[in-house]
């Protein structure tokens, strides 16, 4: 079982201190609904963000949003042989049920977003698909409790996606992090959570495409794509 987390993500509502500001008025005008429901967003709020601190981690949902289609739409995840989860820039944590489909389209998904961040569960009743709740990186991995995690960070031991993730089947439950956010690391905080920091290339990629070459190579370690095509035979 593979657990994949999100970390920091740049997920969050617009923050109080820059509600003031003439682009996040501008913003709430257009979508019609409270400051506190809408979601940070640096296409529309990049002035406003010069402000806050931590800027350049913060205000890009669709690196979430990106990442989830890849993670979710796997064969590794249709099969249920992972675990995802998102882990926010102000410490909430997404826990996301692995049959969830996501909208296809980008602004439905910051609305279900912003219906999780004010419901903390969607659907509101029945089964939820997505539950938030507030918790920190270090207390979600406690919860998990995998038995060894790897962080793909530029900060990392150079070492190529394929050697990495051919030792992780030798784990039963091994966890990987890969950070949500636009620039910059993980903090120290939860860099230092991980057995193994490893960097896959000498430029920075796209989360997404880290993301997805790590569960291919996964797929490949447990001979799932043969597996599958076989199924398919029978």
């Amino acid at each position: 079982m593979l657990v994949f987390i999100l970390a920091e993500s740049a997920l969050e509502v617009i923050p109080q201190e820059i509600w003031g500001h003439p682009s996040v008025k501008s913003y709430q005008e257009r979508r019609e609904k409270p400051l506190r429901k809408l979601f940070l967003d640096r296409s529309y709020h990049h002035a406003a963000m010069l402000k806050i601190s931590n800027a350049e981690k913060r205000g890009r949902p669709d690196i979430a949003y990106m990442n989830l289609l890849t993670v979710l739409g796997s064969p590794l995840n249709l099969e249920g042989f992972m675990e995802t989860y998102v882990h926010t820039v102000d410490d909430h944590v997404i826990r996301i049920k692995p049959l969830t489909r996501l909208p296809r389209n980008y602004d439905r998904f910051i609305s279900l977003m912003e219906q999780l961040f004010e419901k903390n569960q969607v659907p509101e009743t029945g089964e939820p698909l997505l539950t938030l709740r507030k918790e920190t990186l270090p207390q979600l991995l406690q919860s998990l409790r995998p038995d060894h995690i790897v962080a793909f960070t530029r900060l990392g031991k150079p070492k190529n996606v394929e050697k990495t993730v051919s030792t992780l089947t030798d784990f039963n439950r091994p966890a990987v992090l890969i950070g949500g956010f636009p620039h910059g690391h993980l903090s120290r905080t939860n860099f230092q959570l991980a057995d193994e920091n490893i960097c896959v290339d000498s430029e920075m990629l796209d989360s997404w495409i880290v993301s997805g070459r790590i569960i291919y190579e996964y797929e490949r370690a447990m001979n799932l794509p043969d597996k599958r095509l076989q199924k398919g035979k029978e």
